[in-house]
């Protein structure tokens, strides 16, 4: 019998899967498809901390900005750019409100940029520009390489085509799961399945409120030289991650890739899973794209698909124990940061399972915690909604 069942094996499962084996548990990972075959493969493999205002997501982003750079030398082999970001404003109104926010931002490095000093940092960039702020430590992964990785590395049994059904129970407390290819008992079960991680809490008799948000990217042809050199985005997109409505919105987002392609993003609307191909929406971030880099108008774009971030009305993923049903971790609601807090949300669940089996503090699964709170992050505060 496994310690843990992790179900999915997006890059959070697999984070999950790898600190709780590194935290001496015997790990089984179930997926209904295949290794990031939801949003993590649909993802453009952002870690960042520039999008983040002060609180606890931010906490969790340095941690697990930390962290990716340990994976990368522990594990490697998913294209870990540590590129940096540059954020950048059409006004100077839109750039006060900007470096206003960096000087809050505790823990995180950023360096004001002038409209004349844009161009040392993307000599193609429009000159149309107020100024910026750069951020050194926000950085870009190959997400379903990452996910794969980790996986393999963490050692667990993955069990792909599996579905979850169910649970199993004993005195009020979960102890494994139902699945299409049988029972699995266990000592403890994870919910890494993304958006779809409510459907999954519901199989448990809990409320968990995460709920689609679907987004675009293009794919541009790759090109010969690299016309990008960090992940650039307008002030516009903190404002929409932050946002609370259903309807569309749009903000630049551009990025190369060590194939020589090019990503543009980013939207974001409420709309179930439909996954429509929306050309009005596509031209509207291609518009947007050349706006920042007028280059891009000559180049060609080769695909472009969509993915489904799952969204919390609090903006705050669920990270650990469920006091509604024992037995039960969630590791979900991410929205669009789910690659970049992958490795901490790990550490987290691996910390909270190993404390809960041995009912122990200060085990290695939690070295370097510390400064986590991990109490915003769970599941407890929709209990307290609907009591």
């Amino acid at each position: 019998m496994p310690d843990v069942v992790v179900i999915g094996a997006g890059v959070v499962g697999a984070a999950c899967a790898y600190y709780a084996a590194r935290a001496g548990l015997d790990v089984t990972v179930v997926e209904r498809g295949s290794v990031a075959g939801g949003t993590t493969g649909a993802g453009e493999g952002n870690v960042l901390v520039s999008d983040k205002e002060p609180g606890p997501e931010l906490e969790l982003a340095l941690l697990s900005n930390r962290l990716w750079r340990e994976l990368d030398a522990e594990v490697g082999g998913f294209e870990f750019e540590a590129k940096g970001g540059l954020v950048v404003a059409e006004t100077d109104e839109v750039l006060a409100a900007l470096t206003g926010l960096a000087r809050t931002q505790r823990g995180v490095e950023h360096t004001a940029v002038s409209a004349a000093g844009l161009a040392a940092y993307e000599p193609h960039l429009t000159r149309d520009l107020a100024g910026g702020v750069f951020y050194p430590q926000d950085a870009q992964v190959q997400p379903m390489l990452a996910a794969a990785r980790l996986l393999r590395a963490s050692g667990a049994r993955f069990l792909p085509g599996t579905e979850v059904t169910g649970f199993l129970t004993s005195g009020g407390r979960i102890t494994g799961v139902r699945t299409t290819r049988g029972d699995i008992p266990a000592g403890a079960v994870v919910n890494a399945a993304g958006t779809w991680g409510g459907e999954v809490a519901a199989l448990a008799g809990v409320d968990l409120p995460v709920l689609p948000r679907r987004g675009f990217i293009l794919v541009t042809e790759p090109l010969p030289e690299p016309l990008i050199l960090h992940k650039v985005y307008t002030a516009a997109y903190v404002t929409n991650v932050a946002s609370d409505s259903s309807g569309l919105e749009t903000s630049a987002v551009v990025e190369g890739t060590p194939s020589g392609t090019v990503l543009i993003g980013a939207s974001r609307e409420r709309v179930g899973f439909d996954r429509t191909m929306s050309v009005p929406v596509l031209r509207r971030l291609a518009e947007q794209a050349v706006a920042l880099f007028p280059a891009l108008a000559e180049r060609k774009v080769i695909r472009a698909y969509c993915g489904f971030r799952p969204y919390c009305p609090d903006h705050l993923p669920v990270i650990g124990p469920d006091p509604r049903a024992p037995g039960l971790h969630h590791a979900c609601g991410h929205e669009g940061a789910g690659i970049g807090l992958a490795p901490a949300t790990g550490r987290l669940v691996a910390a909270a399972i190993t404390e809960a089996r041995d009912g122990l503090a200060g085990l290695p699964g939690r070295d370097g915690l510390a400064d986590v709170d991990p109490g915003p992050f769970g599941p407890a505060r929709f209990a307290a909604e609907n009591a």
